[in-house]
C-alpha cells in the first residue's frame, strides 16, 4: 500500500502534462489545423509525455510485480476519467455530451487510447525494466 502514494501522487504530474498539452494545442498548432487532427496530434504528444514521465516514474519508485503495475495503472485511469469528466464539465463548463465526445474512436476520437496507454504504461515499464 505504502507504494501505491507515490503513484497516486505521480498522477498529479500527469494531470499537468495533460493539461500544459492542451493549452499548447489551443495556443499554437490547434490553431492552423482543424480541430479533429489537432486532437489526433495531441493525443500522440501526450502519449509520448505520460511514456516517458512514466518511465521515469518507475524508475524512482520501482514496482515490485506485475500486479501491482497494473493495480497502478487501473487507479490511474480512474483519476484520469473522474478528473476529465468532472473537471471537463464543472470547471471548463463543457456539456457532458461534448466530454463523452472523445471516447468515439470510429469518429477519429483517440481519448480511448490515452487511458489505454496509461492503464499498461505501468506494465509495460515493468516488464521493460525487469
Amino acid at each position: 500500500m505504502r507504494l501505491l502514494l507515490p503513484y497516486a501522487a505521480g498522477w498529479l504530474g500527469m494531470a499537468v502534462l495533460a493539461v500544459l498539452n492542451g493549452v499548447v494545442r489551443e495556443k499554437t498548432y490547434g490553431r492552423r489545423m482543424g480541430e479533429l487532427r489537432a486532437h489526433q496530434l495531441s493525443t500522440l504528444i501526450i502519449i509520448a509525455l505520460f511514456a516517458a514521465y512514466v518511465w521515469g516514474l518507475t524508475g524512482m519508485f520501482p514496482l515490485g510485480t506485475s500486479g501491482q503495475a497494473m493495480l497502478v495503472g487501473g487507479i490511474w485511469v480512474l483519476m484520469t476519467v473522474l478528473f476529465e469528466l468532472l473537471f471537463g464539465h464543472c470547471v471548463v463548463g463543457h456539456p457532458w455530451k461534448r466530454l463523452l465526445m472523445d471516447y468515439n474512436l470510429l469518429r477519429g476520437r483517440l481519448w480511448s487510447l490515452v487511458l489505454a496507454w496509461t492503464a499498461l504504461a505501468p506494465l509495460v515499464c515493468f516488464l521493460v525494466r525487469a
